[in-house]
């Protein structure tokens, strides 16, 4: 008798064990794989799209673009290339929302520094007196890794047009003097295909979790 009680006890552990190993499996089965959606221009506010891109519904990516980073090299979308990044507009002299926004990107900056996949971008809004040598000495002062941040200048208009017909990220077009400024808090996450994968409040910590789980949620769907 009492070995039969050895036994049934044996086997209620096997069997529970069983139990559990099958229930995770339909569960893993059944569970749908998160994916992050694609943004197109007819999915954002319209107020920070361009007219001219407003009602896309497909294909939508950030166009290749021309511009100059700290240390004065010329960035485009062939440094971005196969990559991973998140895009934010700022300027260096800014008091109110950008210093929140440049804490939080080096929150970002140092989770992904030894992620050769994931990159950060951010423009200055405000080229006229954001040259590559203020670019420079803010990017030290900040501690900006060259090798994961480009701070980038250049003309006004291109990157406007960025803003508003690639980002989708602001309200302004720039062409209301030199000091229409954009001042929006939008982070962007960018795919490798360069299509926009969200949108994050940049003065919001909780929204920088949110932007670092989709960071693995989308570099789950290369693996």
């Amino acid at each position: 008798m009492r070995n039969l009680f050895a036994w049934l006890k044996k086997f209620a552990i096997v069997l529970f064990i069983l139990s559990v190993i099958i229930v995770y499996c339909i569960y893993s089965l059944l569970k749908p794989e998160e994916r992050l959606p694609v943004f197109q221009p007819d999915m954002v506010n319209a107020e920070l799209v361009d007219s001219t891109v407003r009602y896309v519904r497909k294909y939508h990516t950030v166009k290749d673009f021309e511009l100059f980073n700290q240390n004065g090299d010329t960035i485009s979308q062939e440094d971005y290339k196969d990559k991973i990044y998140v895009a934010d507009f700022f300027f260096t002299t800014c008091l109110t929302i950008c210093p929140v926004m440049t804490d939080h990107m080096l929150k970002i900056q140092e989770k992904i520094k030894d992620d050769p996949e994931v990159l950060l971008l951010s423009h200055t809004v405000f080229p006229k007196t954001d040259s590559v040598p203020v670019l420079k000495n803010y990017a030290e002062k900040k501690g900006v890794i060259d090798e994961k941040w480009n701070l980038v200048t250049g003309s006004k208009k291109e990157i406007y047009n960025l803003a508003r017909k690639s980002y989708l990220a602001t309200k302004s077009n720039g062409d209301g003097g030199p000091y229409d400024m954009i001042h929006t808090e939008n982070f962007v996450l960018v795919d490798k295909e360069k299509r926009i994968r969200g949108f994050y409040d940049g003065t919001d910590p909780e929204a920088i979790e949110d932007l670092m789980h989709d960071i693995k949620v989308l570099k789950a769907e290369y693996e």
